[in-house]
Order: structure tokens, then sequence, then C-alpha cells
């Protein structure tokens, strides 16, 4: 009952951020009471992701850069977006579902995961920013952004790198 109080001012705001796939709406809450409606005081959304602790990390030593762990942030906002980053990775043609899959077989679960977990904020950020709904890239996102000239650059590249000489013919 005070929870549905609390939450009253804030109902377009939850309802906006049920949007995003993988999200109900008590963690739409949860996000609320963790990081608030205003945006204006993160500035932009790097920083906030930097706040939560879910924003990657990095190790260098010896002029080498190499993964690292993530910041220490609120707990409780890492465990719900973390949450909506698992069901998300199970939703069907999204595009939060194609980035964990993507990730999931170089990265592995944790790392995928929390790579969601941190565009789920991403998106949330901008959600309470601009009043907005989610608008999904869908799960075709990564296939549909490279253009058949950038594919056929990056073939060509490999191919230059394993010792191979190539000219590109183009077919009648």
């Amino acid at each position: 009952m005070r929870l549905t109080e609390f939450f009253a001012p804030f109902a377009l705001q939850v309802e906006l951020l049920s949007t995003i796939p993988g999200v109900d709406k008590r963690t739409a809450e949860t996000l609320i009471a963790e990081i608030g409606a205003d945006m204006s005081r993160f500035g932009c959304s790097a920083r906030l992701a930097s706040w939560a602790g879910m924003c990657p990390g990095q190790y260098e030593s010896a002029g080498k850069s190499r993964r690292g762990t993530t910041r220490h942030g609120s707990k409780w906002l890492r465990t719900a977006l973390v949450e909506s980053a698992r069901a998300a990775s199970r939703t069907k043609i999204t595009y939060l579902a194609a980035q964990y899959n993507r990730l999931h077989g170089r990265r592995g679960h944790g790392n995928a995961t929390v790579a969601v977990g941190h565009s789920i904020l991403v998106a949330s950020y901008y959600i309470l920013e601009r009043n907005v709904a989610y608008a999904d890239l869908g799960g075709d996102w990564f296939l549909r952004r490279d253009t058949q000239e950038r594919h056929v650059k990056k073939l060509v590249s490999q191919l230059k790198a394993l010792g191979y000489e190539v000219t590109i013919e183009h077919a009648a």
C-alpha cells in the first residue's frame, strides 16, 4: 500500500520503463528508487553507468590494456539490472537478446549479462530524460548495420592478414 502511494507521482516513468524487454513494473520501480527520475544530475548516460558500477572495467599495466572488473555501485540496482538482463536475453527477436547472443560466445554468460544490463541502464537514462517509450532496434540489428561494402572490406582485410593478395571485381 505504501509503495503504491510512493510511486503514484512516477506512474508515467514506471510505465515507460516497463516497455524495455525484461523490465517489469517492480524492476522499473527499483530503477526509479535507485537512480531517481531526474537525469539532469548525471549529465550523460556514461556517468550514470559509471556511478551505478555497470560500465566496463579496464586494467592497464606496462602499456597493455586488458579487461578489468566493473566498479562497485549500488548492489540493489545491479541486482535489478542483471535480473532484467537475464530476462531480456530470453526474449525473442529483440536487440537485447541479439546483443546477449552475440557476446555470449566470446565473453561468456556473466560478461554478456552485465553488458545487456548496461544497455538497459543506458536505455533507462534516455527514456527518463526524454519521456519516450523504448524503441527496439530489432533482433537483426547487428546483421543490418553492416553494409555490403563494409563487409567486403572486412573480408579482404582478413584475407590480407592471412597472406593472400586480393583483387575485387564485380560480377556481371
